[in-house]
């Protein structure tokens, strides 16, 4: 797998992923906006092609993950642990202490291979999420760096 910084050229292969992954998922422009305003937005490849990707945003000590995605036929291999792994190095790189997250609190196969990379819930946010039948908790994770 390489790890890559991701470009404006790739962004056809990035909303495909995150549109087949996700029931609400981020828009063109969403991505757009993160890679114009130096967000850390990389994506994950093979020979095959893009394995997913990832958006963080980077705080004076504190790292935001923002997005994360496998593609669909690649999910449950070990991709989404490798790549989260790689974004924690660079963060780590540019000298944060710390990452976070929220989560959905009903995407447990999410919530495992966060708590496997070292996260820990510290909180909860009420009705964060759009949901089918209405709106969903959101579990706030941090790691220490």
């Amino acid at each position: 797998m390489i790890l890559r910084d991701m470009r404006a050229t790739d962004l056809d292969a990035v909303v495909a992923i995150e549109r087949a992954v996700h029931a609400h998922p981020w828009t063109r422009g969403n991505f757009d906006d993160a890679l114009r305003s130096g967000y850390q937005c990389m994506v994950a490849e093979t020979e095959q092609g893009m394995l997913g990707y990832a958006v963080m945003l980077l705080g004076p000590d504190e790292a935001e993950l923002l997005d994360i995605a496998v593609a669909a036929d690649r999910q449950r291999q070990g991709w989404g642990g490798r790549l989260l792994g790689g974004m924690l190095i660079l963060t780590r790189r540019h000298g944060m202490r710390r990452a976070v997250l929220e989560v959905r609190v009903s995407n447990t196969p999410a919530i495992a291979l966060y708590r496997r990379q070292g996260f820990v819930e510290i909180g909860l946010r009420r009705d964060y999420y759009p949901a089918l039948n209405g709106r969903e908790d959101a579990m706030l994770m941090g790691c220490l760096l």
